[in-house]
Formats: structure tokens, C-alpha cells, sequence
């Protein structure tokens, strides 16, 4: 019932009006990124979502397109902006992710869209966290995000799929405004944002 009706309901509606309550954040910071990151403001990027199938996940964009001599992108560290590096703390980043929840590809909580081409390397286990709608949280990002390993956050996010109810999402809800407030676990170690995943072992 939850997990078919409810959930779904809640998504849309809940969307919906942070959407419209939080019109002037987005309004500010599009234009900040406007002038900060040479016109970029949105980040667009085909993610896998429910049962595999490939949708545009919606970001602002927090990098520069800052290429060499050579034609090559820099490297994340490089092409961060300040205000980029303040949106990602702060997790405004995923603020238009909203829209994909309208849209249906997504839900607010879930196992976080990852790369596509990360599809092969899964296992049959890791695989169980398409099984259902991706999040803009999930179990595996109030549990150490960034800060974890791969196989960490495929554990996590299989659990919440084969556990996922109202109590969880309530947990997670929480869990996720004290970890936004205390920007925890935003980056690997040593990394400006996170490292590829390459497959297991």
C-alpha cells in the first residue's frame, strides 16, 4: 500500500510545493550561476532509474567546462567554482532534482542514479537497487555518502530496497536535514568530489 499509492502521492505533492515555496532560491542561485560558471547553470546527465531505464537527471551545475591546451576537461578540483563548491556543500545542488520527481523518475528517497555506463559492473546483488524508483536521498547517503566505499553504499541501498517503508523514510527524512545541517560526507577523502566506481573485486 505504502510503497505502491502512498509513497508515489506523497512524492508528487510534496514536490510540488517545495517547488513553488522555494521559487526565489532557484531564481538566485541561476543567476549566480549564470555569471559564476560562464553561463552554465543546469547540469544535465542520462542517469539509470526503475528497472534500468534512462532518464536526464537535473543538477545546477557547480563546475566550469574548463578544458587544457589539448582540448582535455580539467580536473574536478580545477573546475569547481567557490560558488559551486557552496552549492554542493549545502546540497542546493540537488534542488532540481524536484523536477525530476514530478516528471516520475524519481522519488525522494531511494538509491541515489548513478552512471550508466556503471550498469555492467554491478553485480546481481547491486543490481536489486534498480528495483525500484532512485532518490534524491537514500539509506547509503545518511550513512556516510561520499565518505564510504562503493560496496558500502550498494549494501545500503539493497537493504532499503528489500526494508523500504514509511518508518525508514521518516528515519531517513530526519536523518538527511541533520546530515544537510552539518555538511557530512559531501566528498571521498582527498577528492574534490568522489571517485569513479570500477567494479567489484
Amino acid at each position: 500500500m505504502y510503497k505502491i499509492f502512498i509513497k508515489p502521492l506523497f512524492d508528487f505533492v510534496f514536490a510540488f510545493l517545495l517547488v513553488l515555496m522555494l521559487s526565489p532560491v532557484f531564481v538566485i542561485i541561476i543567476i549566480l550561476l549564470y555569471f559564476f560558471n560562464q553561463k552554465n547553470v543546469f547540469f544535465l546527465q542520462d542517469r539509470p532509474g526503475k528497472n534500468e531505464k534512462v532518464f536526464k537527471i537535473i543538477k545546477f551545475k557547480t563546475m566550469t567546462d574548463q578544458k587544457d591546451e589539448f582540448g582535455n576537461l580539467l580536473s574536478d578540483e580545477l573546475r569547481l567554482t567557490k560558488l559551486g563548491k557552496f552549492v554542493r556543500k549545502t546540497s542546493l545542488d540537488e534542488l532540481p532534482q524536484l523536477i525530476n520527481v514530478l516528471k516520475g523518475d524519481m522519488s525522494f528517497i531511494g538509491p541515489r542514479p548513478l552512471l550508466v555506463h556503471y550498469l555492467p559492473l554491478y553485480n546481481d546483488e547491486q543490481k536489486k537497487r534498480h528495483n525500484i524508483k532512485p532518490g534524491i536521498t537514500g539509506w547509503a547517503q545518511v550513512n556516510g555518502r561520499n565518505a564510504i566505499t562503493w560496496q558500502q553504499k550498494f549494501i545500503f541501498d539493497v537493504y532499503y530496497v528489500n526494508n523500504l517503508s514509511l518508518l525508514l523514510d521518516l528515519k531517513i527524512f530526519l536523518l538527511t536535514i541533520k546530515k544537510v545541517i552539518k555538511s557530512e560526507g559531501i566528498n571521498t577523502a582527498g577528492v574534490a568530489t568522489t571517485e569513479n566506481f570500477k567494479g567489484n573485486e
